[in-house]
């Protein structure tokens, strides 16, 4: 089979009042499931990321903010995307050599990846990767991890189960890195990732609950509050940092406000989309709460 080649992937923006909402869901908007999510910010001007190629690994990367350009060579010459909306993004096949590079001021590039982390899947050395796409070389197993998380979706959620995790921060010259692995930093696995963007400042998002979704909510860049209720306590919680991730877990009501001007709100789900999990009237949630009470 012909090795793909990387491509631009629009992604629908779903906007109104409130600012712009993209999704970006496995096996429907990229091609591929995904077990790592991380991303990369606070990076210096004229700073580079990357440099490497990944024998197993596929890619999906998003300008959440500002701009960046990436150098992709599938073994045909290097080639150059500029990716500098939210609502597009690059799919990076295996087999490829990549470099990010002129990043703008305040820049947060999102990157869904199909394996977890195995140094042995990177190549690091151009010259070796050439060699390596010459021989078409296959690849060793990817590495499993096996710290499980467990988690009850028929349990009766309070406010008091929602968690905020300080997430690891790798801090390197060229900038800092975030990473997430499914049940490992977060007790579901993440099936479906979806940001809102361009929110005037000080707006309202959310307002709703679910019935079996779990979330992870990140303040990517800028802050807003996240207000939960579980129809009897209450409680306020602020993002205002990359590295710090919010858990909501099902039958929680949650509502984001006090969005900072350039503020964006990245969640990471543990379902894809499904209407039908959605409680978007309160008074549909209180009923819900009293079912579960019973």
């Amino acid at each position: 089979m012909a090795q793909e080649k990387p491509r631009i992937i629009e992604l629908n923006k779903i906007g109104d009042r409130r600012g712009n909402l993209s999704i970006v869901e496995e096996f429907k908007q990229i091609p591929f499931e995904i077990k790592r999510t991380f991303w990369i910010y606070d990076v210096p001007g004229g700073a580079q990321r990357g440099g490497h190629a990944y024998r197993e690994c596929e890619e999906f990367i998003v300008a959440l903010s500002g701009s960046f350009t990436c150098v992709v060579d599938a073994g045909d010459g290097p080639k150059e995307y500029h990716l500098n909306r939210s609502y597009y993004g690059l799919y990076v096949p295996k087999g490829c050599w990549r470099v990010m590079q002129d990043f703008s001021t305040n820049s947060v590039a999102l990157v869904l990846a199909s394996t977890d982390y195995n140094e042995d899947d990177y190549i690091w050395d151009y010259e070796e990767f050439r060699q390596w796409k010459k021989q078409n070389i296959d690849t060793v197993p990817e590495e499993k991890h096996t710290t499980t998380f467990i988690s009850n979706a028929m349990k009766k959620a309070s406010v008091f189960d929602c968690s905020l995790y300080e997430l690891t921060k790798n801090e390197y010259p060229e900038g800092n890195l975030t990473y997430i692995y499914n049940n490992v930093h977060v007790p579901f696995k993440v099936k479906r990732v979806f940001y809102s963007y361009d929110i005037p400042g000080g707006e309202s998002r959310g307002a709703h609950a679910h019935k079996n979704c779990h979330q992870l909510l990140i303040a990517a860049s800028g802050a807003y509050e996240v207000v939960l209720d579980d129809g009897t306590n209450k409680r306020t919680v602020t993002l205002n940092r990359p590295f710090w991730g919010l858990h909501v877990p099902p039958g929680v009501w949650a509502a984001e406000q006090g969005f900072s001007s350039g503020a964006i709100c990245l969640v990471l789900a543990s379902e894809g989309y499904d209407e039908e999990d959605y409680i978007r009237e309160y008074e549909d949630y209180t009923e819900f709460v009293n079912q579960q009470k019973k």
